[in-house]
């Protein structure tokens, strides 16, 4: 065994074990069934131009190499990024551990108790912060949260403003400029008229709907809105407020002077900069808006024995299940890095949050005392941690700059003139000497620190101050030490299934191995702790390292036009269209408002397109799941000139590479319209074919996913697009690189996304090289094959290709199980539970089924220990078939069987306990102890509990 070779780490299976895999499966070798799999016309005729393979160790070393190419200066930009601590005991026991980041997003709630807790002290964090009664478990950052409020907002129209067709938005001008950028890109789709001014001198009127304000603003200011949420009520208009979550631990909240939706950012609770993400974006609201509020809630409910346990809450408002009629394009939340916030909340609790927030604001009226002593004039008096500082003549903000620099310090420069400053949680005394020194030296004084500071005095107006108290739960007062606080993470991390526990099988998530070597620079101070606006000459490694990811992702794809700004697969779908739009738009073809969308298409597409503002045309798929071409060909004749674009999984969510893609592309453009691939399955095209060469003009690629990156319970993603030349004008811009345009492209707060997890799936393709990666996709083809044989005589596969065989997932037939035997597909996947599994994916994309899609990261033992479980259940349904057991009384529909009530005194089921628990041998060396038993989901969503607060009674529904 070569030891350097790192795709023997990475991909699972041995030759001699493919080997037997193959004789299962009726084919010689990988390449007769690569030839049998994928349509030969589609195969890229030379390998990847990519660089060679590293080893992990020089990988280790090239990428310290680009770290000591940035340099850390402290930071003092702000602009919804800041410096802080991530408490070490939350570094080292959730960010570096897999059992977190490993995780899947918690659909199956019986085996995810863990971070549904963590996720459901993160909503009460936002909601007691907030002063509302409702949010979700995070959105993707401040920015798109932002434009998530304002379709909120319109949605939530009253009947009056909606029978007036209202749609002007306000937005004031002292709302973050990428904030206001994003929600421009996604408002105008919409049919959104958006209004930039002055909330002091806006005027109401019928066709206003909505508004939005930042608190404090982006100058810093704590400003009075109360008079401004007044007019807006009295205008039948509805006000959603951008607020820094540490300054709401101060200041009265704005759910408390009127607001009907909060949101921001939850970075700076314990979540390093990370060259602007990924964090966690966060929105409140209020209980009536609970339908229209976008992502994820987690709501407590009961399991079958009556015992309180969390579930995502409301879920059909998925946009995969809800498909174009989906309100939001949200998909993909924050979940790990809403876990180390609400960690970070839990660690310090309310009294330790003041602590931090009284200390940065105290020490921000310090250093405004001192500069006006100097002679400077600080522009506001009310703030919180933001000083706007006006200089006098004689001092030049590039004379700031030079001494600023000199002492390793950034600031922000806003283009009006003037410099700005926001202090954060790693602000030291001697950080006050230090900006002390440079504006006395700006002005020609001597430094007047005296360090007479206090870390208790209040600078803002005491009107603006915070009566109510928050946290006052017993999560948030208990774990603060560190040994209790390590406790508490573990006990929570024992309730979780992750990769270190078994193969997680979903089909389309491609749950496949994130390996140490890749994930190690996300604890690297130099990648993580830079400021997204940070001088380019101070993060050089990070630029460098974008940039090489931009190529390499070119040249797999197909496609050299390359983005990484999108911050999720949703995101990059969205982005990927909104490319097409502009494009159409500035060739005079804007009236192209259509959309066709196969059947087979990934479940987020029809959002998407909904999202930017297009019809979707569905296109039938045939008896075996191949896009039928004569629905193909009628729907895109009839809308030919209206159409935009095709919208194509690829292979379909069927689990397929359809034999007539090329054509279907050609039939496209010859429409005069573009394809968008999706690309979730890129597992199965990476080094085999690609989307440039099939003929599409964009693609997304969900990172997560093909490279890599952790899922972490359901994100952090990343979503970048690649495109041909033709869209790169259209691609995602921002205000950091040119004046933004109404019509620009902007989808996230920051310049690159979520730059900080980049450099996973940077790693994954040095360590790969050309022959790995291509490695890897024959693999993973290979087990998903393999898997259909095994399975084929008893569950069935529901779709196969033109050759019988699948890509890289696998559909098993459950539909008619449940009229022969009364079990169905959900019965199997609680059932999986008790044999230590997560469940493939439920009912997606065909109703009754389970999608699974092995990877090539398992490794035979693993698969074959998965398919003797999937042929024991099947036994366990024969006997219900059969009469062997009773018809409701059995281990199917009572699965799962938690610890508490295997070990109870009383057992009244008639079947054993051992057969309960340990249906299988392997079971009494290594049991996954479940904590709930299966829990009621009709009960969750009748009694609406999103939060720890006593103010909230459960609504029926």
């Amino acid at each position: 065994m070569n030891t350097n070779d790192f795709s023997l780490r990475h991909v699972g299976i041995s030759e001699l074990e493919a080997t037997q895999m193959l004789q299962k499966i009726g084919v010689k070798s990988i390449d007769e069934l690569i030839s049998g799999t994928l349509p030969a016309n589609i195969r890229l005729p030379h390998a990847l131009d990519l660089p060679e393979a590293m080893t992990e160790r020089e990988f280790a070393e090239h990428i310290a190499d680009l770290a000591s190419k940035n340099e850390v200066f402290t930071s003092y930009i702000g602009r919804g990024w800041y410096d802080c601590v991530t408490p070490p005991v939350v570094l080292r026991n959730v960010l570096e551990n897999p059992v977190w980041y490993t995780s899947y997003t918690p659909y199956q709630a019986e085996i995810s108790q863990g971070r549904l807790e963590a996720l459901f002290n993160f909503q009460s964090v936002i909601t007691d912060l907030t002063g509302l009664p409702l949010s979700n478990c995070s959105l993707l950052d401040e920015a798109t949260a932002g434009a998530e409020a304002a379709l909120l907002l319109y949605n939530e129209r009253s009947k009056p403003k909606a029978k007036a067709k209202a749609n002007v938005l306000f937005v004031d001008e002292q709302v973050f400029e990428s904030t206001r950028n994003v929600i421009f890109t996604r408002a105008i789709p919409q049919g959104l008229e958006v209004v930039v001014g002055d909330y002091r001198t806006f005027e109401f009127t019928e066709a206003v709907f909505g508004a939005i304000v930042q608190f404090p603003n982006a100058e810093g200011e704590v400003c009075d809105y109360a008079d401004f949420v007044a007019r807006a009520t009295a205008a039948d208009a509805k006000v959603a407020v951008a607020a820094d979550l540490l300054s709401l631990v101060l200041l009265t909240p704005p759910g408390e002077w009127g607001a009907d939706v909060v949101f921001g950012s939850a970075q700076r609770f314990g979540v390093p900069m990370y060259f602007g993400g990924p964090s966690a974006g966060y929105i409140a609201c209020r209980m009536e808006y609970k339908r229209t509020l976008p992502g994820r809630i987690i709501g407590m409910s009961k399991d079958r024995i009556g015992k309180d346990a969390y579930r995502l809450a409301l879920q059909t408002r998925e946009q995969h299940i809800k498909r174009e009629k989906a309100t939001s394009n949200i998909c993909t939340a924050q979940a790990l890095l809403a876990t180390m916030s609400s960690f970070y909340a839990v660690y310090h609790g309310p009294e330790g949050l003041k602590h931090i927030a009284r200390r940065v604001h105290s020490f921000a009226g310090y250093i405004a005392a001192r500069l006006k002593d100097l002679g400077y004039v600080v522009r506001h008096s009310n703030y919180f941690d933001t000083l706007f500082v006006e200089l006098p003549e004689g001092v030049s903000v590039e004379k700031v700059r030079s001494i600023a620099e000199e002492c390793r310090v950034n600031f922000y420069y806003p283009h009006t003139g003037g410099v700005m400053f926001s202090l954060d949680e790693t602000t030291l005394p001697s950080d006050l000497g230090v900006l002390c020194y440079i504006f006395g030296e700006a002005i020609g004084k001597e430094s007047n620190y005296d360090g007479e500071y206090s870390e208790h005095s209040i600078a803002v107006d005491r009107k603006f101050l915070r009566s109510s108290q928050f946290l006052t739960y017993e999560v948030f007062n208990k774990y603060h030490t560190e040994t209790e606080m390590m406790r508490y993470i573990k006990r929570l991390e024992r309730k979780d299934i992750s990769l270190i526990h078994s193969m997680i099988s979903l089909g389309s998530c491609t749950m496949k191995l994130n390996a140490a070597s890749e994930v190690l620079p996300l604890s690297n101070p130099a990648f993580c702790n830079v400021h997204p606006y940070a001088p380019a000459d101070q993060v050089e490694g990070t630029m460098e390292m974008l940039e090489n990811l931009k190529e390499l992702l070119g040249i797999i794809t197909g496609l050299p036009a390359v983005s990484l700004q999108p911050n999720s697969g949703a995101a990059g779908e969205y982005a990927g269209l909104r490319a097409i739009r502009s494009y159409h738009e500035a060739n005079g073809q804007g009236h192209r408002n259509k959309v066709l969308l196969p059947a087979s298409a990934h479940g987020t597409n029809p959002a998407s397109a909904s999202q930017c503002g297009y019809e979707c045309v569905v296109v039938a798929s045939d008896e075996r799941g191949n896009v039928d071409w004569e629905d193909f060909m009628k729907k895109s004749e009839e809308h030919r000139d209206h159409l935009a674009a095709m919208m194509i999984t690829y292979p379909s969510t069927h689990g397929i590479f359809e034999t007539n893609i090329i054509d279907l592309c050609k039939r496209i453009h010859d429409c005069g319209a573009m394809v968008y691939m999706d690309g979730a399955n890129m597992n199965a095209q990476v080094g085999l074919t690609n989307p440039g060469f099939i003929g599409a003009d964009v693609c997304h690629l969900n990172l997560h996913k093909t490279f890599a990156i952790p899922h972490g319970g359901g994100g952090p993603g990343s979503g970048p697009i690649c495109a041909t030349r033709a869209l790169e004008p259209y691609l995602p811009t921002h205000s950091q690189w040119q004046e933004i345009g109404v019509h620009d492209n902007v989808v996230a707060a920051s310049p690159y996304g979520s730059a900080g997890v980049d450099v996973v799936s940077y790693a994954y393709i040095r360590l790969l090289g050309t022959s790995g990666l291509e490695k890897a996709t024959r693999t993973a083809i290979l087990s998903a094959n393999y898997m259909a044989a095994c399975l084929k005589d008893t569950y069935g596969i529901v779709y196969t290709g033109a050759t019988g065989r699948v890509g890289h997932e696998l559909i098993l037939d459950c539909r008619k199980l449940r009229e022969t035997t009364g079990v169905d597909e959900s019965d199997i996947a609680k059932r999986l539970m008790d044999y230590g599994y997560h469940a493939p994916t439920l009912s997606f994309p065909v109703h009754g089924t389970l999608m699974i899609e092995p990877t090539e990261s398992e490794s035979k033992q693993e698969i074959d220990r998965f398919l003797e479980v999937m042929l024991k259940i099947w036994e366990e349904i024969q006997e219900v078939k059969e009469g062997k057991v009773d018809a409701e009384d059995n281990v199917l529909k009572n699965a799962p069987h938690p610890e508490y009530e295997v070990v109870a005194d009383e057992w009244t089921h008639s079947y054993s306990r051992s057969k309960a628990a340990y249906p299988l041998p392997y079971l009494k060396d290594n049991k996954f102890w479940i904590n709930v038993a299966r829990i009621d989901n009709g009960f969750g969503d009748r009694n609406l509990i999103p939060a720890f607060c006593c103010c909230i009674a459960p609504s029926a529904e």
